[in-house]
């Protein structure tokens, strides 16, 4: 099985020892990702709506850097700080998901990473192959 990672340059990266996205033949698994700026600050702090779309744009653009797209995704997971914010993180997750709503779960966590996040997002992805070299 042929495996491909796609790494984001994030510090945590190499201090952890993980990728963003593993693709393992069909099969595409996306880490937990934090609503971070390109700069590395946390987006928006206070703002669950857009913590958790910002969340969701950088599964889409990982994802789309192995050609997959967000209507591949057959499960996620949303973690947060704040779950009477649900209707929040529900509104980003349909915004994105739309016409191809995946399985997903939402539970409270104690906490994050950094103090100002308030969410976390994960994915679970399965496409066609276009070949067997895929």
């Amino acid at each position: 099985m042929r495996f491909q990672r796609v790494f984001t340059g994030a510090p945590w990266e190499k201090t952890v020892g993980y990728c963003r996205v593993l693709k393992a033949g069909n099969l595409v698994f996306v880490t937990g990702t934090a609503p971070v700026d390109p700069d590395g600050a946390v987006h928006a702090p206070g703002d669950a709506l857009a913590q958790a779309r910002r969340c969701l744009t950088l599964i889409r653009e990982s994802l789309g850097k192995l050609g997959v797209g967000m209507e591949s995704i057959v499960r996620t997971r949303m973690f947060t700080t704040e779950i009477d914010r649900w209707e929040d993180y529900g509104q980003a997750h349909r915004e994105v998901f739309g016409e191809h709503p995946p399985t997903t779960t939402l539970v409270e966590v104690t906490r994050l990473i950094h103090s100002d996040m308030l969410i976390e997002i994960e994915a679970d992805a399965v496409i066609q192959e276009s070949s067997p070299s895929t």
